[in-house]
């Protein structure tokens, strides 16, 4: 097993370049399959994530080269060979689900287990059944696979409960090839949504609105492949945004949106921390800043993103003041908060909400990571503290970071990865 091995450094300093994002390449890849033409994608990240779902999709009859020297990978599916998702794939990655929608509106049917991925909160799949079965898909269940069958999809007028990324994911995809129109009402708004729409339409597909909250697709008869890069990882961005912010340093990041990163821009300059354009990047600076408290709510996006609340909350036990953090997303997603007390961090979690007594000098000392993004919390606590800092279970990190420690030492860190038998 592998663990992180982080000792004291001062404040980060240089420039680092965002990868890729793995919320918006996974639906991508998934989306391949709707088509027999090559679909190459640009700027894909190296990660976990990505190597499960190039298996799963080979697994399924996809045709993959990867040109990881490129950033770059190939998809070809001629043919599908299968049209069940292996359950040993689907158990590691939450996001096989989305190749649910393409196999049913390729094939007229899809046998998938359920999913696996971080164990951050019930996280059902109910709307993208819903999704499914409107569009004329008939569903069962057996022995913990979910099996969607139908002669031809048709275009629905749908509303999802809650604006779910995936369930809209899987819904736009099956849609694209349904006969008539879409028209899903209260979708999620996030810009890997929008990254997928643009793929999508490259390949032929018609479809207006995504980004907002209703999203029209008018289904055609077939796609061809096509070209496309991949937008940067506005996650990896506010990580390390923080980054500079937990340390005092300062960090040009390169390759970003932006707008994407609008509510961490918005919080982090409420704490006193200065971030302005710096051309093609953006650069993070909190040098001898008195840096000060402030609250916090997750919500869907543009709202606060959830997957950035554990970072931010490892920065606010170092600021002065009280802090309050809602999470609104999932109910499970404190779970970084037992790890951070041990460090000398005072946290205290009543139901939805986290309260920190913030200025706490935080101490290294042996933690483990139990999902992707609150291992990244960890990291940046080991990255402020004093005396050495080792997490283990670092495969969660992973998944979601491409070459994290090699970004985080080209800015100072001092931080290795350590192979243990």
């Amino acid at each position: 097993m592998a663990k992180y091995l982080i000792n004291p450094n001062g404040p980060l300093h240089g420039e680092v370049e965002v990868s890729g994002s793995k919320n918006a390449v996974l639906p991508i890849m998934a989306a391949a399959l709707l088509t027999e033409g090559t679909c190459e994608i640009l700027d894909v990240p190296v990660l976990l994530d990505v190597d499960v779902m190039c298996r799963l999709l080979r697994s399924i009859g996809s045709e993959i080269k990867e040109f990881y020297d490129h950033n770059t990978i190939e998809i070809t599916t001629k043919t599908i060979a299968q049209e069940e998702a292996p359950n040993e794939l689907v158990k590691k990655m939450r996001a096989s689900i989305l190749v649910m929608g393409p196999l049913l509106a390729r094939t007229g049917r899809a046998r998938i287990a359920l999913p696996g991925g971080c164990a951050i909160g019930t996280r059902p799949i109910d709307l993208h059944l819903k999704g499914l079965k409107a569009l004329g898909a008939r569903i069962e269940t057996e022995e913990g696979f979910v099996v969607a069958s139908a002669a031809r999809l048709y275009g629905s007028n749908i509303y999802l409960d809650s604006p779910s990324v995936g369930a809209t994911e899987n819904i736009m995809m099956a849609a694209a090839l349904a006969k008539g129109m879409t028209i899903l009402e209260n979708a999620a708004e996030e810009p890997e949504i929008v990254d997928l729409a643009n793929f999508l339409n490259k390949m032929g597909a018609r479809i207006k609105g995504a980004g907002t909250d209703t999203i029209k697709i008018e289904g055609v008869k077939q796609l061809k492949g096509t070209r496309h890069s991949v937008i940067p990882d506005r996650i990896e961005t506010g990580t390390f945004m923080l980054a500079a912010a937990i340390t005092r340093g300062d960090i040009c990041i390169k390759n970003v949106v932006p707008d994407h990163v609008k509510p961490v821009t918005a919080k982090l300059k409420e704490c006193g921390v200065h971030i302005e354009d710096a051309g093609d990047g953006m650069l993070v600076d909190a040098r001898g800043k008195a840096l000060v408290a402030t609250d916090l709510k997750t919500l869907p996006y543009p709202g606060f993103p959830t997957d950035i609340q554990s970072q931010f909350m490892a920065f606010l036990t170092t600021v002065q003041g009280p802090s309050l953090v809602i999470e609104n997303v999932f109910e499970n997603r404190y779970m970084h908060v037992n790890a951070l007390n041990r460090m000398g961090a005072h946290i205290k979690i009543e139901g939805k909400a986290a309260m920190i007594e913030g200025g706490r000098t935080l101490r290294g000392t042996e933690v483990f990571a139990t999902d992707l993004r609150a291992g990244a919390a960890l990291v940046l606590a080991g990255l402020a503290a004093k005396g050495a800092t080792e997490i283990s279970e670092i495969f969660h990190i992973e998944r979601g970071y491409s070459d994290f420690i090699e970004k985080l030492r080209k800015v100072g860190a001092n931080i290795v990865r350590i192979e243990e038998l």
